[in-house]
């Protein structure tokens, strides 16, 4: 009878200091891009496994949302893939009275993915066809500005169905800084940001909206990053870069996209790679950034972010190539790892 009573007590002790660790656990709020949150949602979630007492919820709302939020005060960090402009910056310092940090976590793409019954290969798009499809003007699958690329393909003469992102987004920014670098009239009429006055087309929110949107609706065509539109198993296809070659997005033509900044990575970190220079190079690709107050009132808070940041940056850079992310360059991570001294 003392026995069991004995083991009664030591699981009632053990449940209690177990109800105290979780209690204790150390919440951490962010919010942002929606096109890294495969490998966020995996990082936050092997982070916890190997230090159960820190916490860190992530909303997937859209870098526009991230911005907002983290200029707000109300969430611990926001993420983007697009760098916030000096606007941006200025109204976080004036709101708080100290600055925002930027730090690249990974590198992704934005394709060109579609839905044309009876069309299942990889279709090759010259900068001219993106921009005159996206700005309405190419209007037919068997355009001859889509036709001459992609020679032997049995493309219909439907109407081109646009899909494009309704809420603000940096995979937006992304494809509209790829459309002002390659086209004139884009750049005059349209022009690049998170959110842009669109020339035609449907609105999908998230990268899960648009993926929706394009496996629903047959001949169109919309952008989204690279691993949506590998899970979800559509088509995606080739853009011809700077170089005149059609590429394919995958890991290497991602990482050769960056290696032109990678050794003149600004301090700030905020840089464009669309359009860049090298015959092997996806034109059409990004760092994305967690967007970092320089001060934090909560020293446990800051202290583990900063943590979290050193094992992203480390041990995280594991397991991006599973989720279709390239890893950070060498010199990029050696610069962040020491602009971690900036949070305070």
């Amino acid at each position: 009878m003392k026995r069991i009573v004995g083991v009664s007590v030591v699981t009632l002790a053990l449940t209690m200091m177990a109800a105290v660790l979780v209690h204790a656990a150390l919440s951490i709020n962010g919010a942002g891009a929606t096109f890294p949150y495969p490998i966020y949602s995996k990082w936050f979630d092997e982070y916890q496994k190997k230090n159960p007492t820190v916490e860190i919820n992530y909303q997937s709302i859209g870098s526009g949302g991230g911005i907002r939020q983290v200029t707000e005060g109300t969430v611990d960090f926001g993420a983007s893939d697009g760098p916030m402009n000096d606007e941006q910056i200025k109204a976080f310092q004036e709101k708080h009275g100290f600055g925002i940090l930027h730090f690249p976590t990974v590198l992704g793409a934005d394709v060109p993915t579609y839905n044309i019954p009876g069309v299942s290969t990889a279709l090759n798009f010259t900068p001219e066809a993106l921009a005159g499809i996206f700005l309405g003007k190419i209007t037919k699958w068997n355009d001859p500005a889509i036709v001459a690329a992609n020679k032997g393909v049995n493309l219909p003469g439907s109407d081109i169905v646009v899909v494009h992102r309704s809420d603000g987004s940096g995979t937006t920014y992304i494809w509209t800084d790829y459309l002002s670098k390659v086209s004139e009239e884009w750049k005059s009429k349209v022009g690049k940001g998170a959110s842009v006055n669109w020339p035609v087309g449907l609105g999908g929110k998230g990268n899960e909206g648009v993926t929706g949107q394009i496996k629903n609706a047959p001949n169109s065509i919309g952008y989204v990053e690279l691993i949506y539109a590998v899970s979800n198993n559509i088509p995606y296809g080739n853009v011809k870069n700077s170089s005149g070659v059609f590429v394919k997005a995958d890991l290497a033509s991602v990482s050769a996209a960056a290696a032109a900044v990678a050794k003149t990575m600004p301090d700030d970190f905020r840089v464009s790679i669309t359009d860049p220079p090298g015959k092997t190079a996806y034109p059409i690709a990004s760092f994305t950034w967690l967007l970092i107050p320089e001060r934090f009132s909560d020293a446990a808070k800051r202290d583990a972010i900063k943590a979290f940041v050193k094992w992203m940056l480390t041990d995280g850079q594991n397991y991006t190539e599973q989720l279709s992310y390239a890893k950070l360059p060498k010199e990029v991570i050696a610069k962040e790892e020491m602009a971690l001294a900036k949070v305070q």
